[in-house]
């Protein structure tokens, strides 16, 4: 599949078409710039203004066929010469965020311009001051035309980053389906909430069972984790950097994956052991009839059917073995309670304290 660019891979070109005008006079278009594993790829100009100390590009993002939120979005760049001494400085132009919360790299205040992007923005002024003779002292303006709306699609809102979208890439590359921006965002959600002193995050695996395990235990915003199929990745991280209570929520078909050992709960790289379940329902004393519909059963759904239908506590029984294996991976130091809704919402399993 196309691989595509970053939005800091776009602001770093934007930076440097815009820099390059301000000390030749000349937008360079396409510009080309590199990136921190050796690619030189090239990025036409949608928009280049200039004046005597201001000079405006833009760059239409593509995100290759990775189904980024950000794909298409214009990416605006205006570099302003400063005075010397000052160095480079960054600031969140209309659809950038603001950091408003500890806990991610980036002070409170500073725009959701991230650490990588910055390097190879401040990398980029550097290298050019140098070839011209200029001090290299610039304010950077990093605008996304209707970032506030398409931040509304990303978790910025509960990480505390408030205004519109962060300015993202470690490699400048976007890679399809790689699924590691929501990797990403688990992350820096645990950061955001250790760093706020919380006690107790829940990771979910979509959307009811977040409304549900909020409701359930009176849960602020900041202490939700939107965990979807990673469980391996929410667990992992969190092995390293701690929290004293977990409740992980989901469904009962993803979290019988779990509970058999699956870490990646997507449906293509895992699926439910309906032997297991069938085992499982078995040991709890299931009426012989009910067993031998079990056999014949094709979903998980169908079986946790027949259990809650002769009133077999199957769901109770995958969130005690879930549990086991998120404590086994955790390796200790966490306490951990596993809690199973169905599709409205209700509570139908729960392992722990």
């Amino acid at each position: 599949m196309r691989k595509g660019w970053t939005t800091g891979a776009c602001a770093a070109a934007g930076v440097h078409a815009a820099y390059s005008a301000l000390l030749t006079g000349r937008f360079p278009d396409p510009v080309t710039i590199r990136l921190p594993k050796g690619q030189e790829p090239s990025f036409p100009l949608s928009e280049k203004h200039l004046d005597i100390s201001r000079a405006t590009v833009g760059i239409i993002k593509d995100a290759g066929d990775d189904p980024d939120v950000t794909d298409g979005a214009r990416i605006v760049v205006t570099v302003v010469t400063a005075p010397e001494g000052t160095g480079v400085r960054f600031r969140a132009g209309a659809g950038v965020g603001t950091v408003t919360r500890p806990g991610l790299e980036l002070s409170i205040g500073e725009p959701a311009i991230n650490a990588a992007p910055r390097r190879m923005m401040e990398d980029i002024v550097a290298s050019l001051a140098a070839a011209h003779g200029a001090s290299g002292d610039v304010e950077i303006t990093v605008s996304i035309p209707g970032g506030e709306a398409l931040a509304e699609k990303t978790t910025n809102g509960r990480l505390g980053i408030v205004g519109g979208l962060s300015i993202l890439g470690t490699t400048g590359i976007v890679i399809p389906y790689s699924c590691s921006s929501w990797i990403h965002s688990i992350h820096r959600g645990i950061d955001v909430a250790r760093a706020s002193g919380l006690d107790h995050v829940a990771a979910s695996t979509g959307r009811t069972s977040e409304a549900a395990v909020s409701e359930m235990y009176g849960l602020d915003m900041v202490a939700l984790i939107d965990m979807g199929d990673f469980a391996g990745g929410t667990l992992k991280y969190l092995r390293r950097h701690p929290v004293p209570w977990l409740t992980l929520a989901g469904g009962f078909a993803k979290i019988a994956k779990l509970a058999a050992g699956h870490l990646d709960l997507h449906s293509s790289r895992s699926s439910v052991d309906l032997e297991a379940l069938g085992e499982s329902f078995a040991a709890l004393g299931a009426p012989a009839k009910a067993l031998a519909a079990v056999k014949g059963a094709r979903t998980a759904a169908e079986i946790l059917a027949l259990a809650r239908s002769n009133h077999v506590p199957l769901a109770d029984k995958v969130a005690r073995n879930a549990r086991a294996v998120a404590l086994a991976t955790l390796a200790g130091g966490i306490d951990v309670d596993v809690v199973i809704f169905d599709r409205k919402g209700e509570l139908i399993g729960h392992a722990g304290p």
